[in-house]
C-alpha cells in the first residue's frame, strides 16, 4: 500500500524556503550591507563570499538542518569573516538562544581547529552569528549569554562568558518604506510585512526587475517557490498557485486577481484585528486576576485560535486558578 504524503507544515515551509534564498551569495551580501550599519561591512570583499566547507559541519551543527554557514575575506587580506545564520521561524522568541548560539559557535570553533584553518597569527576567525526570526511576537530574548548568567560578588564574575547574536526581527521592519535602491533582503522582508494587494504588486515588479540576469535564474525560481507555497497561500485562502512557475506569471495572476483578492485580504485583516483585541483583552483579564504571565501561558495565548479565546474568556469567570482556565469543559 502506497504511503499517505504528509503536507509540511507552515513553519517547516518557511523554513525551507528560506533556507533556498540564504544559500545564495546575493541574497547574504543584500543581508550584510542592508541590515549592518557598521563600517567594518564596506571592507568585505564580496566576490570570496562562499559557503563553509561541509567538514565544518559536525554531526552536532548538522542537527541544525536549517542554519547556514558562510565566510567572506577582507579586502587585500586573506583572513575569513564567518556568518553563522540561524533562521528562527518559532511563533514566539527563545528566551536561552543566546545559549544555543554559544554552543553552535563553539562547535564551528573546534571543527577549524581540527581543519587548522586558524589566521596567520595562529587564532581563530570572527565569526558573526546572525539570528533571523520571523515569528508572531516582536523578540525578547536577550542577546548576550552573559545577561543569562547571574552575577555573584567577587571575582568569579570574570569568568562569566560573553558572546552576543545579532538580531533581525523581521517584525522591526514592517512599516519600513518600499525599497527603491535594489536590495533583496529589502524586497523578501517587505513582501513578508506588506499591507495591501496593490503593494505586493509593486514590490513583485521590482523583483523580477533586479532578478532579470541569466545568471539570477536559480533565485528568482527559489522565490518564486517562496511566493507560492509559503506567502500566497497565506494571503489567499482556496486558490491552487502550483501551475505558476515564475515570477512573471505570479504578477499577471495578482494582476487578475487583485480585485477580489484585495475584498479577501480586507475581511482577513478585519477578522485578525478581531481576533488580536479578543487576545489583548483576555491577556489584560489574566494579568490582573493571576498577576504576570510565565512564557509558557504567553505562548499559548498567541497560538490560540479565536475558539480558544472565547472558551477561555468565559471560564476566567468561574476559574480559582490559572490552569482551570485553561481546562476543558
Amino acid at each position: 500500500m502506497a504511503r499517505k504524503r504528509q503536507t509540511p507544515s507552515p513553519h517547516k515551509a518557511h523554513d525551507h524556503s528560506y533556507r533556498l534564498l540564504f544559500s545564495h551569495p546575493d541574497m547574504v551580501a543584500d543581508l550584510l550591507r542592508g541590515y549592518i550599519n557598521q563600517p567594518w561591512v564596506e571592507q568585505l570583499d564580496f566576490t570570496t563570499l562562499s559557503r563553509a566547507p561541509d567538514n565544518y559541519i559536525t554531526d552536532d551543527l548538522r542537527e541544525r538542518k536549517d542554519d547556514i554557514i558562510w565566510r567572506v575575506r577582507w579586502r587585500d587580506d586573506e583572513r575569513w569573516l564567518y556568518i553563522y545564520l540561524l533562521l528562527e521561524f518559532q511563533s514566539s522568541s527563545d528566551s536561552w538562544m543566546a545559549v544555543r548560539v554559544l554552543t553552535y559557535v563553539g562547535l564551528l570553533y573546534a571543527e577549524i581547529i581540527k581543519a587548522g584553518d586558524l589566521t596567520s597569527a595562529g587564532k581563530l576567525p570572527p565569526v558573526l552569528p546572525i539570528v533571523l526570526y520571523n515569528g508572531n511576537e516582536p523578540w525578547k530574548g536577550l542577546t548576550d549569554i552573559s545577561e543569562l548568567i547571574d552575577r555573584v560578588p567577587g571575582g568569579l564574575d570574570r569568568y562569566r562568558p560573553s558572546l552576543e547574536y545579532l538580531l533581525l526581527d523581521e517584525n522591526a521592519y514592517a512599516d519600513t518604506p518600499l525599497p527603491e535602491v535594489r536590495n533583496l533582503v529589502s524586497a523578501l522582508f517587505s513582501l513578508e510585512n506588506c499591507r495591501s494587494p496593490e503593494d505586493m504588486q509593486q514590490l513583485l515588479e521590482r523583483l523580477i526587475d533586479w532578478l532579470a540576469l541569466p545568471q539570477q535564474l536559480t533565485l528568482r525560481r527559489h522565490f518564486t517557490i517562496w511566493l507560492k507555497r509559503v506567502l500566497l497561500p497565506a494571503k489567499m485562502d482556496g486558490i491552487n498557485f502550483n501551475q505558476l512557475n515564475d515570477l512573471q506569471e505570479i504578477n499577471s495572476m495578482l494582476s487578475e486577481r487583485v480585485k477580489s483578492w484585495k475584498e479577501d485580504w480586507m475581511e482577513r485583516r478585519s477578522a485578525e484585528a478581531r481576533e488580536d483585541a479578543e487576545r489583548g483583552l483576555l491577556h489584560r483579564q489574566l494579568t490582573r486576576r493571576f498577576g504576570p504571565l510565565d512564557e509558557q501561558t504567553e505562548t499559548r495565548l498567541q497560538q490560540a485560535t479565536t475558539a480558544d479565546l472565547e472558551r477561555w474568556a468565559d471560564n476566567i469567570l468561574d476559574a480559582r486558578t490559572l490552569d482551570e482556565v485553561f481546562t476543558t469543559h
